[in-house]
């Protein structure tokens, strides 16, 4: 990625990404309870497959993929960035559009989101250093996962816990303001990526043919992780469509709340985040309708 193109972004738009990421989390979590936590300590099947895909086997595999592949550092650094990420606060809504299990879906969302705050900095830097061709933009960049970690506390746990205080103590808000919060947030935030796009459209299409196939592979990757976990362990075939879900709708908005406070001149990897929280959607929302259309979906073989 030439340095003669810099992303345009401005301080300002920064905050706005973030509060749009932490008004979405705050969405979600409106609706959720305890019982989502201690339902993955009864039934840690799901989750905790999804949580392997995500957390260990994603990362890892765009590690060696990029190695292998010999993908030029900061795009495969933007790639294990958006590896690293969990799972994104659309899993949600394309699981109840795909007829799949919801349950196992909030609950995976809420357990990542916290499990992230730790996790998304370690394997981004571990798995930066560990690909021989990202190693030396990791080490000139001088990562600092402590400031990565408190920026995901931030715009993650905290609204977390905020939203699952609101929905305890004002449950008929909760009720009313979850579902028009998802509604306006999935707006904003398309009508922000759409813009940051727009000012940017000569940069992206002059690496269109470079960042389009990483992204699409990568995602394809993703929901293939998701759905052979669940494969693996025997889940039925609703559980194996959310956990492929939250595995392959990342929360790229995190990757670039991330990339814009941190690494601001990182075109290459801004540009794979940004046009992952575009393409995501897209399959997500396909699948999502190829699945609803199919029948007994809580049972069965297959996908």
């Amino acid at each position: 990625m030439s340095p003669d193109n810099p992303i345009d972004f401005s301080t300002g738009s920064l905050v706005i990404l973030n509060v749009i990421l932490a008004l979405m989390m705050f969405g979600v979590s409106l609706t959720l309870r305890g019982e989502d936590f201690r339902r993955v300590l009864r039934m840690p099947e799901a989750p905790a497959a999804g949580l392997l895909a995500q957390f260990v086997l994603l990362p890892a595999l765009t590690c060696v993929i990029t190695w292998f592949l010999d993908v030029e550092p900061e795009l495969a650094l933007g790639m294990i960035l958006v590896a690293s990420c969990p799972g994104g606060t659309f899993s949600n809504i394309m699981t109840w559009l795909a007829r799949a299990n919801v349950a196992v879906s909030v609950s995976m969302t809420a357990v990542s989101s916290l499990a992230a705050t730790v996790l998304t900095p370690l394997n981004f830097a571990l798995y930066g250093w560990l690909n021989p061709n990202t190693r030396a933009m990791v080490t000139e960049i001088a990562l600092d996962p402590w400031n990565i970690l408190l920026l995901v506390a931030l715009v993650l746990a905290l609204p977390l816990v905020l939203g699952m205080l609101a929905g305890h103590h004002f449950p008929r808000f909760a009720d009313r303001a979850q579902k028009p919060m998802r509604v306006i947030t999935l707006l904003v935030l398309f009508a922000f990526v759409g813009l940051a796009f727009g000012k940017n459209m000569d940069v992206f299409l002059e690496n269109a043919h470079r960042i389009v196939a990483l992204v699409v592979g990568q995602n394809a990757l993703a929901l293939a992780v998701g759905a052979l976990a669940g494969l693996l362990v025997g889940l039925n075939r609703a559980d194996r469509r959310a956990v492929t879900m939250e595995v392959g709708i990342q929360n790229s908005g995190l990757g670039l709340a991330i990339l814009f406070t941190f690494f601001p001149q990182a075109a290459g990897m801004i540009l794979i985040a940004g046009f992952w929280g575009v393409w995501h959607l897209v399959s997500g929302l396909t699948l999502a309708l190829i699945w609803s259309r199919s029948a007994d979906t809580a049972n069965g073989e297959g996908l």
